[in-house]
C-alpha cells in the first residue's frame, strides 16, 4: 500500500510537470471562488470581485460555441432567462473561445446573458475546468454573494440546464428579487 500510494504521488508529480498549467483540482464546496477577469459578448468587462457582497453568481462553463451539446445549453438558459432571473443572481456561461467567437455565439442563441471569453484559459485553469485540448470542462459553479463556492454541478444536462439551475438556486437558498 505504501508503494502505490508513493508512485501515485510520483505520477501526480511527473504529470504536472510535463504538462504545466493544466489544473490538476477544482475549488471545493466552501472555499473562496477564484477571482476572475474576463470580457463579456455584450462588450463589457466582469469580475468576480464586482459582485462580492452584493449578488450571487453563476459561472457555467461549456466546451466550445457552436457545437451541439454547448447551443442546447445556451438556448436552455436563453428560453429560461425570465425564471432564472427571478433569483438575486447574475449568471454567464464561459468557454476558452474568443470574444468574437462567443459573440458570434450569443447572436445565434439569442442569448439574453453574457457569454465570457477565456481564450487563454486562466481562469479555466484557476477553476479546474481546463482540458488538455485547450477548452473547459462543462461544469456550472454557484457563488454565493461573500464569493464561496456553494455548488458546482460537474454533471450538467444541456437540454435541462436552466431547469436544473433554477432548481439549484432554489436549494441553495439564493434570494428571490
Amino acid at each position: 500500500m505504501k508503494r502505490l500510494t508513493f508512485f501515485s504521488g510520483l505520477a501526480a508529480i511527473c504529470f504536472s510537470l510535463v504538462l504545466p498549467g493544466y489544473a490538476l483540482a477544482q475549488p471545493a464546496v466552501g472555499d473562496a471562488a477564484p477571482n476572475f477577469t474576463l470580457q463579456g459578448s455584450d462588450g463589457n468587462t466582469y469580475s468576480l470581485a464586482d459582485f462580492k457582497g452584493k449578488q450571487a453568481v453563476v459561472v457555467a462553463w461549456f466546451p466550445r460555441a457552436f457545437t451541439s451539446g454547448c447551443t442546447v445549453e445556451c438556448k436552455s438558459l436563453a428560453e429560461n432567462g425570465d425564471k432564472i432571473r427571478q433569483y438575486d443572481v447574475s449568471y454567464f456561461m464561459a468557454s476558452t473561445d474568443p470574444l468574437e467567437k462567443n459573440q458570434a455565439f450569443a447572436k445565434e442563441t439569442e442569448a439574453d446573458f453574457p457569454l465570457l471569453s477565456d481564450p487563454d484559459g486562466t481562469a479555466a485553469k484557476a477553476y479546474g475546468v481546463y482540458a488538455m485540448g485547450g477548452y473547459a470542462k462543462r461544469h456550472t459553479f454557484y457563488i454565493s454573494k461573500d464569493g464561496t463556492v456553494l455548488k458546482i454541478d460537474t454533471a450538467v444536462n444541456p437540454k435541462s440546464s436552466a431547469e436544473d439551475m433554477i432548481a439549484n438556486l432554489g436549494q441553495l437558498g439564493v434570494a428571490r428579487r
